[in-house]
């Protein structure tokens, strides 16, 4: 039996990640410095740790048998665009010392495999309409925040020490993932997961707020579609980065309509002063494509089962006695 140690395990995609390599026959070790906050983790065994520290990432690699096999590296200090934009020091900092620690560890304890998880942050502002980017055109680098740059220069490291120690490395690029038992309040949320909510708490014929003026176009990917991505990566000879995204564009305001739409709800949309990130992205997945993985799930069915399922964490919030003396 494999042995993987997924990073991170209490995150939105460490948590789905896990589920998966159970059923895949792995034993797992789940990581973080907390516990899941929406489900028991499903990991054989889950440790509180700090992977800052190199002795908790000693910890995290070592097994009374030896080394794991494979490490899923994705813990990092990350949110949605109003997160981002405000904590960019903090984001660099505590993101840099985990990949630096963690690569590091799994390299000289012998690991076999490593997957690190990199953002299409990598990339540069673009225009709607641009052809689409390729991995290697990420260089020369221009990204558009701090998030952006840490991933890169992680991205680098980590094929340095598998040259270098001769383990196996894998990299994937993510789009913004979205789906149910993902982050949906108090900062971190990203775009469809905060849309969500400001629909499910409005009043039918009431009016929400959007950062920016609607016209920034994204592509968003289901968790589902992410986590086989993940998976048939480690299991493929590709090497370097690679983009792991779906090929359905949309703008903010196409998003939020969706999102109204499945809510079967009246709102009006206001459009106010905000933090936005980048025009547009639009880059090629042609790569992830050669080993036979496309997306499956439209956004519109991805955000039917996002959005019941954060309507169900508000109308729970909204009965717990704080909130219901408001």
């Amino acid at each position: 039996m494999k042995k993987a140690l997924v990073c991170g395990a209490a995150g939105f995609v460490g948590a789905h990640l896990v589920k998966r390599l159970k059923k895949e026959g792995y034993w797992v070790r789940g990581v973080a410095r907390r516990h899941p906050e929406f489900a028991p983790s499903a990991a054989d065994e889950f440790l509180l740790l700090d992977l800052r520290e190199k002795r908790d990432c000693q910890k995290a690699v070592e097994t009374p048998t030896g080394p794991v096999d494979e490490v899923y590296q994705l813990a990092a200090d990350m949110g949605g665009i109003g997160y981002i934009s405000k904590a960019q020091c903090d984001i660099m900092k505590n993101n840099i010392l985990i990949n630096v620690n963690m690569v590091d560890t799994a390299a000289t304890k012998g690991v076999k495999k490593y997957f690190f998880s990199s953002s299409a942050c990598v990339y540069r502002d673009m225009t709607a309409g641009e052809v689409e980017l390729k991995e290697e055109d990420a260089l020369p680098a221009y990204p558009d925040n701090e998030y952006g740059w840490e991933k890169l220069y992680s991205e680098r490291m980590v094929m340095e020490f598998a040259q270098k120690y001769g383990f196996t490395a894998r990299i994937a690029r993510f789009q913004t993932t979205y789906g149910p038992e993902g982050t949906w309040a108090g900062g971190k949320e990203k775009a469809p997961a905060a849309i969500c909510r400001k629909v499910a708490e409005a009043n039918n014929g009431g009016t929400i707020e959007v950062w920016g003026d609607g016209k920034a176009i994204r592509s968003y990917l289901y968790i589902d579609d992410l986590i086989d991505g993940i998976y048939l990566l480690m299991q493929s000879k590709l090497e370097g980065p690679v983009n792991i995204g779906s090929p359905e564009y949309v703008s903010v305001k196409e998003l939020v309509d969706t999102v109204i739409r499945v809510s079967r709800k009246r709102l009006n949309i206001k459009y106010v002063k905000g933090p936005v990130g980048v025009h547009s992205r639009n880059f090629s997945n042609q790569k992830i494509y050669s080993i036979g993985w496309k997306s499956k799930c439209s956004l519109e069915d991805g955000l039917k089962l996002t959005y019941a399922w954060i309507e169900k964490q508000v109308q729970a919030r909204t009965q717990r006695p704080e909130f219901a003396r408001k």
